[in-house]
């Protein structure tokens, strides 16, 4: 995939990478450059005596380089992109060296035992009984402890949400931890979040809405065999029982599609865990997808996404009623740019409320605008979109980019819908783009 200087920064984990990115676009620090229709290389030369070795697998791309840096992609991998982005004539090379090819073959005999390993899991006799007598000792565990958070629940109510202060923060944290040990780690998480919410009168409409949604929780645990697949597949993401890939590609029909990737953000977990959300809508079906990853201590990604560009391929979604997780099931091809999908707010509202109803957990939402005009009231910051406000969440560095974007004029918008307020990851106007650095 060839891309252009602005997808190629649009990788960048941050700013400060990408400003060193192009930094080091001087041919002089390069004594090394290549490229063939699989790979693109360099060396860079750096303070040491020895240069580092940088590659990029053109079908993802993926990034791999010899410098000690955590970041990932690094700014030499970035620099070289854009080397290439801005002359590849200077890339002389056609014949990548054994550096290289190892990488690449390491990376092709990794994907192969992968798809081995997955077919093996997916032909393997199983268990149906003891997977059947494992799922129902885990989901009494989980009802157990449903029914103490729902006790616990009343007896918060009872004392009172103004009475509920930052005092009490360490009994919700030794709730929460009740849930983990209970193996219900998903609503340990909505347990901590409303914590966070504790001792803030302004709060307490938040608070009192995710208290809400745990009571429907628990009340949906205690009849869960009365509920359809869809629902029970619901509760079991709610309450942090992942689908491994083989469970997700046995049960789903692969939907094949144009995917425009509309907007992606990565966020730092606790324990060095970076989780990335990358948001796709479906060309000719409509559809909206999340393909959700994680990645461990700066390891990063096996595929890159980059905002306002496409791909050809299959997803298999997830079980459930929302239906927006997803999984690429091969390797795609990557179509180039694309144009978002023209939305209007009525639209995108009726998307969402369909996906609320359906399942009322889904903590977030994509929403495109196809003409939003960012505006300043006060410190509140607001997209006027069909003659309505949604109110934007943002940082300050942020908001004065879209506006700087905007120039008093409507742009193209994308975000994530939280239920208060839209968060943008991304935005196209008439001089440009502008899109979410990673908070990672």
């Amino acid at each position: 995939m060839n891309l252009d200087a602005d997808a190629v920064l649009a990788l960048a984990p941050d700013a400060a990478s990408a400003k060193a990115a192009r930094g080091l676009t001087n041919a002089s620090q390069w004594p090394t450059l290549g490229a063939d229709e699989q790979a693109v290389w360099g060396e860079c030369q750096g303070s040491g005596a020895k240069p580092y070795q940088t590659q990029v697998d053109r079908n993802g791309p993926v990034f791999k380089c010899s410098c000690p840096s955590r970041k990932f992609p690094c700014k030499h991998g970035l620099a070289l992109l854009l080397l290439h982005a801005q002359d590849s004539a200077r890339f002389t090379q056609n014949t990548p060296p054994a550096w290289v090819s190892e990488w690449l073959g390491a990376r092709t005999e990794r994907a192969q035992k992968k798809e081995e390993k997955q077919r093996q899991q997916a032909s393997a006799p199983a268990d149906p009984q003891a997977a059947e007598r494992h799922a129902a000792k885990r989901w009494a565990r989980i009802a157990d402890a449903a029914q103490e958070l729902q006790r616990w629940l009343a007896d918060q109510l009872r004392r009172g949400l103004g009475n509920l202060g930052e005092a009490q923060y360490g009994d919700w944290q030794t709730c929460a931890a009740r849930l983990v040990d209970a193996q219900a780690p998903g609503l340990a998480a909505r347990v901590q979040t409303a914590a966070a919410l504790l001792g803030a009168s302004e709060d307490l409409p938040p608070l009192l809405e995710h208290l809400g949604l745990l009571q429907l929780a628990c009340e949906a645990i205690a009849r869960r065999d009365s509920l359809d697949a869809d629902a029970q597949a619901d509760l079991r993401a709610l309450v942090g029982w992942p689908y491994d890939r083989a469970e997700v590609l046995a049960g789903a029909t692969p939907l094949a599609d144009r995917w425009i990737v509309l907007a992606q953000i990565t966020e730092e977990r606790e324990r060095n865990l970076q989780e990335r959300r990358v948001w796709l809508h479906g060309e000719r079906s409509g559809r909206r997808a999340l393909v959700l990853d994680h990645a461990y201590a700066g390891k990063g990604f096996e595929q890159s996404f980059v905002a306002g560009t496409a791909f050809d391929g299959a997803l298999a979604f997830y079980p459930g009623a929302q239906g927006l997780r997803a999984l690429t099931v091969d390797a795609p091809t990557q179509a180039g740019p694309a144009a978002w999908p023209a939305a209007t707010l009525a639209e995108e509202r009726e998307r969402i409320a369909r996906r609320i109803g359906a399942c009322p957990w889904t903590p977030l939402h994509p929403m495109v605008l196809g003409a939003a005009r960012p505006d300043l009231d006060g410190d509140t910051f607001w997209a006027v979109v069909d003659g309505q406000r949604v109110r934007l969440q943002t940082t300050d560095e942020d908001r004065w980019a879209l506006l700087a974007l905007s120039g008093a004029h409507p742009v193209h918008l994308c975000g994530e819908w939280d239920g208060q307020a839209l968060w943008p990851l991304a935005a196209r106007g008439p001089e440009g783009a502008w899109i979410k650095r990673s908070t990672a």
